[in-house]
């Protein structure tokens, strides 16, 4: 990077959010980042953890209810790159509230998208969607696959990606856009299977595993994702989709057996058999032969070695993330 660039990351405080916010700052971008609420627990901020060549600055900004105040960041800053994290994105709870699903991930996310297409001196708009659009598939599936979402997270997630093929169409938006198979690594909320297991199992509780854990899916490290999505923010080209994967592919009940081996636990004493959730996808893997190809991208970070990090920061953050909540907690 020859001159120092800044960028808008909005949804900062997500998982994914604040990895590429810590990524973005190892470059040395400033970064504006926006999320609905608060900064949760320094745990869950990787920004936060060491020193960073760039500067950082949080605005605590509703996509739904203050769109007005996110633009004027944008547009105050003149920032060349904005990156998407936003969403309301729990799957089985998109069945209780499906209308606040659609209001943000659809609604919303239009109505940004309207903004962000008059401002001129916007070089990339980095649109951060999901593999659940796609449904449950049969095999590796490229970024030509046709939707056929089976829930009301994915439905309203395709809805926002349909509607960004129409801005980039008409307007010649700068958009590209990113899916990304399962994301994982140190900080990420405690209501995922990963850092859930860790904790449950230094806790002594058991894990509920739905349909008996036989869904198969590949995990990613963050920080693979990160670099990745920063090279289609730089490189990828207009109105086109990355997808984000490794080949390494796993079910469920495996993932879980990994953790408790390097715990030194029994599955049988941890783990329980519930009934599956409604709408849930059997498998979903990505085929990342186009990001490999043309952005000369590829993972580093092992599901193994992942595991490790990931039991290595629960384990030192374990005094505070006992007392922090363990579920998904919805907001409007």
């Amino acid at each position: 990077m020859t001159e120092r660039q800044s960028c808008v990351v909005i949804g900062s405080n997500s998982f994914s959010g604040a990895c590429f916010v810590d990524h973005l700052l190892q470059q040395g971008y400033d970064v504006f980042g926006s999320s609905r609420s608060a900064e949760p627990h320094d745990a869950f901020l990787p920004y936060k953890w060491p020193s960073r060549p760039g500067k950082f600055s949080f605005h605590q900004c509703d996509l739904n209810d203050d769109l007005g105040g996110l633009m004027a960041l944008v547009r105050q800053h003149k920032t060349p790159y904005v990156i998407n994290f936003a969403a309301q994105s729990m799957v089985a709870e998109s069945w209780q509230n499906p209308g606040d699903w659609f209001m943000t991930n659809a609604v919303s996310t239009v109505k940004l998208h309207d903004e962000l297409r008059k401002c001129e001196f916007l070089k990339r708009y980095v649109h951060v969607s999901t593999p659940e659009v796609y449904g449950s598939c049969s095999g590796f599936v490229d970024e030509s696959v046709s939707f056929n979402p089976s829930t009301p997270y994915a439905v309203s997630r395709a809805a926002g990606d349909m509607s960004l093929k129409t801005f980039h169409a008409a307007y010649d938006f700068p958009v590209v856009t990113t899916r990304a198979a399962n994301v994982y690594g140190p900080g990420q909320q405690l209501y995922r299977i990963i850092s859930r297991t860790i904790l449950y199992i230094l806790l002594g509780k058991r894990l509920q595993l739905h349909g008996g854990g036989v869904s198969r899916r590949s995990f990613i490290h963050m920080d693979d994702v990160s670099d990745a999505t920063l090279k289609i923010m730089l490189h990828g080209k207009n109105g086109d989709t990355y997808h984000i994967s490794t080949d390494e592919v796993v079910s469920i009940r495996q993932l879980v057996e990994m953790i408790c081996r390097k715990l030194d636990v029994r599955f049988e004493d941890h783990a329980e058999i519930v009934g599956d959730r409604l709408g849930k996808d059997a498998a979903y893997q990505l085929d990342s032969t186009k990001l490999r190809t043309e952005l000369n991208w590829k993972d580093n970070v092992t599901l193994d070695q992942g595991l490790d990090q990931c039991i290595e920061w629960v384990q030192h953050n374990f005094d505070a993330l006992k007392n922090q909540p363990f579920d998904y907690i919805h907001k409007r």
